[in-house]
């Protein structure tokens, strides 16, 4: 799988680029806020319809438009695709494949894997569940669309279930209301609860001798799906906390409050790991993602590396270095230091300026 081209007119900075790209490493360099992460940004929208940024479509066009285009081309088992995505400011984004339009974004998934690195990715393990849940669900819904579509299942009812929580004051009628939402959050939530205790499997494999290397065996991690509630099943969960439920108006248990325990050494990383530590953890946890990927799809991600280089020693980067390895990997930087050019073949590099983009060799 290949990016080979993109086009931008009125994205962020970009009044028009057309830009094209080598099959291996791509590096963006130049000052902070000239426009480097919004190429990177508008390759992940193309792949997988949302910004990394977790930005609205509104905020992403320009500000002297009221619409923004992105195409791109993908290569992928020697079939060519061609996606366009069109931003408004006032309406739903549309999306085509090969100039034909898709009526849900989520028929764009499965064409390309993209996989987003950056500093913010360190949220994953110092912020609190949701951002846990976050990677868990994107990472899943982006390889299995039954999932997908469990979870937007069960994130519908568990919205009308809180709604009736704050709504309805007639007990009777509230019991009965939950009763019937219950049974749907039930079905969908154990769906979810299995596919991802089955991809914390998977993961556990992977990350395990991953995390070992980059520490220089001296870390050993864990890591395990970690669900609200103490029941045996989701079922008597919510039949036990329903008086809570009610008194508080929110549904308390159930996969939208689960979350994945990380331990170093038997240490919960999350709670008393070093910084140092948990940028470790993050950067294996997204070497881990292209192992996945390549193992789920059989085929290789698309890599995207934006400023995080800064943010890691000299041994993290050799490392990192070392998987991205015949990997299409975009890689954003203020300034190509030495040590860059000594650990990577830099295969194509763009110095970008003002929402400009010029070809530099080297």
């Amino acid at each position: 799988m290949k990016i080979k081209s993109l086009k931008l007119k009125n994205f962020r900075n970009y009044d028009y680029l057309d830009i094209k790209f080598n099959d291996d490493v791509n590096l963006f360099y130049g000052d902070n806020a000239q426009g480097k992460t919004n190429i990177l940004e508008a390759i992940y929208l193309s792949g997988t319809t949302k910004s990394h940024r977790l930005a609205k479509d509104k905020d992403i066009i320009n500000f002297n438009s009221n619409e923004s285009h992105i195409e791109s081309i993908i290569s992928k088992n020697n079939l060519t695709y061609q996606i366009d995505m069109h931003l408004k400011k006032n309406s739903p984004k549309g999306i085509a494949i090969n100039k034909v339009p898709i009526k849900k974004a989520s028929e764009l998934f499965g064409i390309a894997h993209m996989i987003f690195f950056s500093p913010e990715d360190l949220n994953i393990i110092k912020n609190g569940p949701s951002e846990r849940r976050r990677f868990l669900d994107f990472e899943l819904s982006s390889l299995d669309k039954i999932y997908l579509n469990d979870l937007s299942n069960y994130n519908k009812a568990i919205g009308q279930r809180n709604f009736l929580l704050k709504n309805e004051f007639d007990l009777n009628k509230l019991n009965e209301g939950l009763d019937i939402w219950d049974d749907i959050i039930i079905k969908y939530g154990n769906k979810i609860i299995d596919r991802r205790n089955k991809f914390i499997s998977d993961l556990n494999n992977i990350i395990y001798n991953i995390h070992l290397n980059i520490t220089s065996d001296k870390e050993k991690i864990s890591l395990s799906y970690e669900k609200s509630f103490k029941e045996k099943t989701y079922e008597e969960a919510l039949k036990l906390n329903r008086s809570k439920d009610i008194r508080y108006k929110n549904t308390s248990v159930g996969p939208h409050k689960d979350d994945i325990e990380i331990l170093i050494n038997n240490m919960d990383v999350r709670r008393y790991g070093s910084q140092g530590q948990q940028r470790t953890v993050a950067l294996s946890l997204k070497l881990s993602e292209i192992e996945i990927v390549k193992d789920k799809i059989n085929d290789i991600p698309i890599l995207l590396l934006d400023d995080v280089l800064s943010e890691l020693d000299e041994n993290r980067r050799r490392d990192l270095f070392k998987y991205i390895n015949g990997i299409q990997t975009f890689i954003t930087c203020t300034g190509i230091d030495e040590y860059i050019k000594n650990e990577i073949n830099i295969d194509r590099s763009f110095y970008v300026e003002a929402g400009k983009v010029y070809l530099k060799n080297f």
